[in-house]
C-alpha cells in the first residue's frame, strides 16, 4: 500500500528551507504509520545516518530481515499544514502472537532540539500495537535513552549488551499506552515554542 504518486518532490532528504533558513522549525509534526514511498525511504536515510554514520553501529545500513515484516512509524514536518519531509522514525513488529518489539528509534539531528518527538513516536509506537493486539511491548533500549523511555512509564527487565552497547530489555506499561485505532491518520503535535 505504498502511494508513489505525491505531489512535489520527496526524493530527496536535502531540505531547502531549512538550507536556506537554518534557524527555520516547523511549527507542527505529524506522527503516523508510513504508507507512501517517500516516507520510508526518508525513514531509511535517518536510520542510516543515524545508526551507520553517527553511532557508527552499522557499516553502510541498518536494514535486516525485521524490516520484511516491520511496519515504519514517522514523524512527519509539516509546511501549511501538508507534511513535506520525514523527520523521525521507529519500527515495530510482532515478534510472536501479542508479544511486540519497537526497534530503531531515530531523530535527525537537526530537530531533537524539539524534544518531544521521539517520545511521540514511542507513543503511537506502543498505542497502535495495542489496537492490533499486542499483550506484552518490549525493546532493547541504549542505555542512554532509558531515562527517556522510564518517564514514558516503561519498566526495566534486564540490562544486556547488544552490538557492543549497553542496552536494557525494557516493557511497555500498556495500560498507559491506550489503543490508537487510526494509525495511519496519526496525530499532530505543535512544536516547542
Amino acid at each position: 500500500m505504498l502511494d508513489s504518486s505525491l505531489q512535489g518532490d520527496h526524493s530527496s532528504f536535502d531540505y531547502p528551507i531549512y538550507a536556506e533558513f537554518p534557524k527555520y522549525q516547523p511549527v507542527e509534526y505529524l506522527i503516523k504509520w508510513a504508507t507512501s514511498a517517500w516516507e520510508i525511504e526518508q525513514a531509511m536515510q535517518i536510520r542510516k545516518d543515524v545508526f551507520c554514520e553517527e553511532q557508527g553501529i552499522f557499516d553502510g545500513n541498518d536494514k535486516d530481515a525485521i524490516d520484511e515484516k516491520a511496519q515504519i512509524i514517522v514523524a512527519l514536518s509539516c509546511e501549511a499544514g501538508h507534511p513535506d519531509a520525514v523527520v523521525g522514525t521507529v519500527r515495530i513488529h510482532e515478534d510472536e502472537p501479542g508479544v511486540w518489539y519497537g526497534s530503531r528509534l531515530a531523530v535527525h539531528q537537526k530537530f531533537r532540539s524539539q524534544g518531544k518527538l521521539g517520545a511521540s513516536l514511542i507513543k503511537l509506537a506502543v498505542s497502535s500495537a495495542n489496537w492490533v493486539g499486542c499483550t506484552t511491548f518490549l525493546a532493547h533500549v541504549q542505555s542512554q535513552n532509558v531515562p527517556l523511555f522510564r518517564r514514558l512509564h516503561w519498566d526495566i527487565l534486564q540490562q544486556e549488551t547488544l552490538l557492543n552497547r549497553s542496552h536494557h530489555l525494557m516493557q511497555a506499561r500498556l495500560d498507559k499506552y491506550p489503543a490508537f485505532k487510526k494509525p495511519t491518520e496519526g496525530f499532530v503535535i505543535q512544536a516547542r515554542s
